[in-house]
């Protein structure tokens, strides 16, 4: 080692989460290793990827392997890969600190987490898992050098506050990272991992499905005398999960894989193991989780499949394999027949892996769809996990929409705890109702509390209530259902009134326009800037007034949506609809008759054009003016 060494901190943040690793969080300390070799894993097969792609590049791919080394004596534990290493950078990058978004809310969530089943799948949604090593170690060491590198470079710390780096001269190709064990406490589930026999059970139960052998020197006693002799045995026997017949892997294997490839601690939710045949051979190994990862809305998140040709890997994140509505989806999809140094760029253009693309959408959303009819409660969970995202799905994907229809679930007033599908909401339609009515916004209280529930919820109409930010775009693609037409409550004119209850009110109707027609006209001269017309309401009951956009309109949510995208849109102008049979706009008219057009009549219209924006969740476009007005007219009252 040449004297270029130099001590660093961690991040403050990486300080944190290992004092709570190494402290509180394992009651399952084995885990440790199933990291390291699922790394080591990881290097090989990117070293492999590498050398296919750059012929330049002067390394040995024939012998990829893991190594785990033992010393007893000196208590150190080793696993060693040649993949395909890192730089000085690197290690800085991925080991010196936690370069991932969200930390602080993963440190937060793993204080509060009340059991190490809990912590374990927090941490598995960070990728975090070198950091398992100090669990069971006193200090940690890596040597590493990248392929087509000539230097090295070492690392090492004892987990508490620094680390400390140095330049290699000479160093061999890929990874070690050495630890440093600390002594077996059987109270703290702390096993003696030199022991040959626990590494043994540790590889098999983990990692046995790895498809590069994973090697260990082991000591064999002699017979009558004899002295000790060693042998290297290797410990998995790398069958690839995958095409081995279902029938001949039990669950266990699937989850352990599952756990390997998605870098979770939970089980999946449900396994997918198909096979293709025919012109294009394939097979595909596919799960959808448990829970959602961290990053699921976010522009950088990975996507859950990887792509094999012969067993051999090609890239992860395989965009061209999964839509992005089914960006959480896991899994493996292997061709047969596809070239080994296909690009991402010609994967996109290949007729063969969009048919493959086809067959795998279908089979995971019938798989969603018998989850749903035969196991609800499993249906539940991913629905409140990925309803959102398979939601986009409705919005680009039109030929599998009618199945996304049919396993979309959604809040209604039907029912206060339970969710409900389109085919249940039209099975309880009232007779002579034409729409599937909805409503959005940011949360159910905020809907039914919106004024324009009030005439639904007195004629006893179902409500679907839509609470994510892609319901704003989904509805308005979709249009219908099963030849009913998908219709906001907050939109065009309701008229709920059947034909016989039209024909009693019309008198009234009729006299209501005639009397409150200059009352209309002043107002949407006074709020010309703000509406574009003032009607009569026939949605109110109990509210003073709404506002209302016409069939064609944006919605503000959605008009929100796109100028945070930097889109500039023209200024919307909606309808504000006032109740004429609310004591406040009938005094309105009445003042207004007596008194015409004066400066604190034209305050009283402002003030119920805000409450109605208030009262539906909207914005205000000058806040301090309408508090001003309304503290005046406070004032005056008292």
């Amino acid at each position: 080692m040449n004297d270029r060494a130099e001590t660093l901190e961690f991040q403050a943040e990486a300080r944190q989460l290992l004092q709570l690793m190494v402290h509180s969080i394992y009651s399952n300390k084995d885990v440790f290793l199933r990291e390291l070799i699922s790394n080591a894993s990881d290097a090989l097969d990117k070293l492999r990827l590498a050398a296919l792609r750059d012929k330049d590049l002067a390394v040995d791919t024939d012998d990829l392997h893991i190594t785990i080394e033992v010393d007893r004596d000196a208590r150190t534990l080793t696993v060693r890969d040649n993949g395909i290493g890192m730089t000085r950078d690197e290690v800085v990058s991925v080991i010196g600190t936690i370069a991932k978004s969200g930390t602080a809310e993963l440190l937060r969530q793993l204080r509060e987490a009340q059991d190490a089943g809990a912590s374990q799948e927090l941490i598995g949604q960070f990728g975090v898992g070198f950091y398992a090593a100090f669990m069971v170690a006193d200090s940690v060491e890596l040597t590493t050098r990248r392929a087509g590198e000539s230097g090295g470079t070492r690392w090492e710390s004892s987990g508490e506050g620094t680390y400390t780096i140095a330049a290699l001269d000479d160093a061999p190709q890929g990874t070690a990272v050495t630890l440093h064990l600390k002594p077996a406490d059987a109270e703290d589930n702390l096993h003696d991992y030199t022991a040959e026999w626990t590494i043994r059970e540790i590889v098999k139960r983990y990692s046995d499905f790895i498809a590069h052998p994973i090697r260990m020197t082991v000591e064999r006693p002699g017979t009558d005398g004899a002295e000790t002799t060693t042998e290297t045995v290797t410990l998995n026997s790398m069958k690839a999960l995958w095409a081995r017949p279902r029938g001949e892997v039990e669950p266990a294997e699937y989850h352990e894989f599952y756990k390997h490839i998605g870098h979770d601690w939970a089980d999946p939710l449900e396994t997918i193991h198909m096979r293709g045949e025919g012109t294009f051979e394939y097979e595909a190994l596919l799960f959808i989780p448990s829970h959602a990862p961290i990053d699921l809305f976010s522009p950088q998140g990975r996507r859950g499949v990887q792509l094999y040709v012969k067993r051999v890997f090609i890239m992860d994140d395989c965009d061209a394999l999964m839509p992005n509505y089914l960006r959480f989806v896991k899994g493996v999809v292997d061709a047969h027949d596809l070239s080994l140094n296909i690009s991402r760029e010609i994967l996109q253009q290949d007729r063969q892996i969009r048919a493959v693309r086809r067959r795998l959408v279908k089979k995971v959303l019938a798989t969603v769809k018998d989850l749903k009819t035969e196991h609800p409660e499993r249906y539940r969970t991913f629905w409140t996990e990925f309803g959102a995202a398979v939601k986009e799905g409705l919005i680009d994907d039109t030929d599998n929409r009618d199945t996304l229809l049919e396993i979309l679930s959604a809040a209604s007033t039907h029912d206060p705890a339970e969710l409900t599908d389109l085919a249940g909401y039209v099975s309880r339609m009232k007779d002579g109702q034409s729409d599937i009515y909805y409503a959005t916004g940011e949360n159910r209280a905020t809907i039914e509390n919106s004024p324009h529930m009030e005439a639904f919820r007195a004629k006893g109409y179902e409500v679907l209530l839509l609470t994510d930010p892609v319901d704003e775009v989904w509805v308005e693609r979709v249009g219908s259902y099963d030849g009913r037409t998908l219709r906001s409550i907050a939109k065009g004119e309701v008229d709920l009134d059947t034909e016989e209850e039209r024909t009693e009110a019309e008198a009234e109707r009729e006299r209501q326009r005639t009397e409150y027609a200059d009352l209309l006209t002043w107002m949407g001269g006074v709020l010309a800037d703000s509406v574009r017309e003032v009607r009569l309401s026939s949605r109110l009951t109990t509210s003073p007034a709404c506002v209302v956009g016409d069939a064609h309109d944006l919605t503000p949510t959605l008009e929100k949506m796109y100028r945070a995208m930097g889109q500039e849109l023209p200024k919307v102008k909606r309808i504000l609809e006032i109740n004429p049979g609310h004591p406040l706009v009938t005094g309105l008219r009445k003042a207004y008759e007596q008194d015409g057009a004066n400066d604190s009549l034209a305050e009283t219209a402002e003030l119920l054009y805000g409450t109605a924006l208030l009262a539906e969740g909207g914005d205000l476009a000058d806040p301090s003016r309408f508090a001003r007005i309304l503290a005046d007219r406070l004032a005056r009252t008292l």
